[in-house]
């Protein structure tokens, strides 16, 4: 087994980069408004989950944020593969780069909440497929977003004169998140990916697998991250999506900040990169050791934050 200081995978310090995951709003002005507000505190990225739930629909709630801000970047956190053909999302994601002058982020992932699925009518195959299907899709993405035209013909996707135009302005395309957690997903993630998400596994009730909360987890995926990607990964952004956090003066007890059924298996979470709570200065230090000692630079978290965590922003932001 690796020690932690073998977890060391960057040669050099990243800035901090912090976001924000949001998806509801009740009218298109409360949605405005929540993006110019994220903006306003400093963060650098607004998120936007992919599911059928209540919750706004990504492509025209990524529009209406980047029409509503300036500088903020809008991303998928992420995209499910299997829900749209990858020829018109390509299309989408690089007329929404345009038009935002560059400020797009494009997550894309396997798809796992197998409730969509039904809603959609689709058939919910096994990881396997659903990750296969996945890899071809971004391949032909990153064709569609260089080549004049694309022919290509898989076990998944056949086009024909495939076109994208305009193309993106991010060029070879938009930074590309792949939400990342078993083995052969992160082989292709260090490979292919700007932004790497530490995703844990889910449950088929959407929760989270505990042991994969665990730091110890998150080390050995980043060990084949690393043995995957070699010098590629000094290029490459780790993120972590925060389950859970909270800002408070006295030291919170974790017992008291997870679901009824963690509660068994909090003692081994309160390290965890998933979790944060503590005064500013207590979630300083958490951040910046969790740099040091796992490389994770980008920063995740829920809208109930948003308020909360702004002064750690600009704190990790000063020089």
């Amino acid at each position: 087994m690796r020690s932690s200081s073998d977890a060391r995978i960057l040669p050099f310090i990243k800035p901090f980069r912090f976001a924000i995951t949001a998806s509801r709003a009740e009218s298109g002005a409360e949605w405005r408004a929540k993006a110019r507000r994220i903006e306003e505190l400093g963060y650098d990225t607004l998120l936007i989950t992919d599911h059928l739930v209540q919750q706004l629909a990504p492509v025209p709630a990524m529009t209406a944020a980047l029409e509503a801000t300036t500088r903020l970047r809008v991303g998928s956190y992420v995209f499910a593969n299997d829900y749209r053909n990858p020829v018109m999302l390509a299309k989408e994601i690089a007329t929404l780069d345009v038009l935002s002058e560059g400020r797009v982020e494009f997550g894309l992932g396997a798809g796992w909440y197998q409730r969509d699925y039904e809603m959609l009518g689709l058939p919910y195959d096994p990881p396997g497929t659903r990750v296969s299907r996945m890899i071809e899709a971004v391949t032909l993405m990153d064709r569609l977003f260089v080549e004049d035209s694309v022919d290509a013909s898989g076990a998944y996707y056949t086009v024909h004169g495939a076109r994208v135009l305009p193309k993106p302005l991010q060029r070879p395309r938009p930074p590309l998140m792949i939400g990342a957690g078993g083995p052969r997903m992160l082989r292709f993630a260090a490979r292919h990916a700007d932004i790497v998400a530490l995703n844990p596994r889910f449950d088929a009730n959407g929760q989270p697998v505990v042991s994969d909360l665990l730091t110890g987890e998150v080390e050995r995926k980043l060990a084949r991250l690393r043995a995957e990607a070699g010098a590629r990964l000094a290029g490459v952004e780790l993120n972590v999506f925060i389950v859970d956090a909270g800002v408070t003066e006295e030291r919170r007890s974790l017992l008291d900040g997870v679901a009824t059924r963690l509660k068994s298996a909090a003692a081994h979470l309160v390290d965890s990169p998933f979790f944060l709570y503590g005064s500013i200065a207590d979630l300083k230090r958490q951040l910046l050791a969790r740099r040091e000692r796992l490389g994770i630079t980008y920063i995740g978290l829920p809208e109930s934050a948003m308020e909360p965590f702004a002064p750690l922003v600009r704190e990790l932001r000063a020089p």
